[in-house]
């Protein structure tokens, strides 16, 4: 393998639509020329606006993939997406602290689905605390998240201003605050890092129903991270890709005669 390429680590589940978790990370870190790894955390069967079932893979079995990749690779970052329990959360924690140098590590809390269902286990919040969030780089909820973090509804600009700066302060490490749930004709999203809050926008774009946005937008962060591009920059780019993906959608007609969308990951869109 050539050894200037970047390498990162997804660690998050396997989606069978193939427009998120570790397929969609995959497609973003080939896109943005990181090659990706993965540690498979649950498989989940699912559609865009539907989860059917989701079954989660051992924690001997997250363990063994993250100690073989970490032994056989010079891995430059770390994603988590969806970890499914209290149980994995812990096991992947101690495998970050045994096996891995101190490199970027992005935390994307994935506790629902962009339809609404639940993916992670009532009492894995905590785990979420004072295991995996102490370890991160960033942390990127978005507002269901952030409010499900804190216990309150964040419904405005204002209230997401005070929620990031919150989460930045007890958490001790950088925030960005996802504000796509927000109305509005721009989609903005807030980084609260250092003190500092900075403003990442772009058109938000309407009339869609796909999913997978936020583990593409976190893949593409650590891929940036991968490359040693500076925080900021690597969510300016993160975000001009996602906003791209979206975009330049893919819809199908399913066999119900529903339509089916997808983002699209063409490298020639980032």
């Amino acid at each position: 393998m050539n050894d200037s390429i970047p390498v990162a680590l997804t660690i998050a589940g396997s989606d069978s639509s193939a427009g998120a978790g570790i397929q969609a990370d995959l497609k973003t870190f080939s896109a943005l020329g990181v090659y990706g790894l993965t540690a498979v955390t649950c498989v989940v069967a699912e559609l865009p606006g539907k989860v059917s079932r989701i079954e989660p893979v051992s924690t001997d079995l997250v363990q063994e993939q993250i100690k073989l990749l970490a032994k056989s690779f010079q891995i430059d970052a770390i994603k988590t997406g969806l970890l499914c329990s209290a149980a994995i959360i812990s096991v992947v924690a101690k495998s970050i602290v045994d096996l891995w140098h101190q490199g970027p590590l992005v935390v994307d809390p994935v506790i629902t689905a962009t339809g609404g269902d639940p993916l992670l286990e009532r009492d894995a919040t905590d785990a979420y605390k004072y295991e995996l969030f102490p370890l991160a780089t960033l942390i990127t909820p978005n507002l269901d998240e952030a409010g499900q973090l804190l216990g309150e509804k964040i419904s405005e600009r204002a209230l997401m201003e005070r929620a990031g700066k919150e989460l930045e302060e007890k958490f001790n490490t950088a925030i960005l605050l996802k504000g796509g749930h927000l109305c509005g004709d721009d989609a903005v999203d807030l980084l609260f890092a250092n003190g500092k809050v900075t403003e990442f926008s772009a058109p938000f774009v309407r009339d869609i129903a796909t999913h997978g946005t936020g583990c593409t937008y976190s893949a593409a962060i650590t891929a940036g991270l991968a490359a040693n591009m500076n925080l900021e920059d690597s969510i300016a780019r993160a975000k001009k890709f996602v906003t791209s993906c979206i975009a330049n959608r893919l819809r199908w007609e399913s066999k119900s005669g529903a339509n089916i969308d997808a983002l699209n990951h063409s490298p020639n869109d980032g």
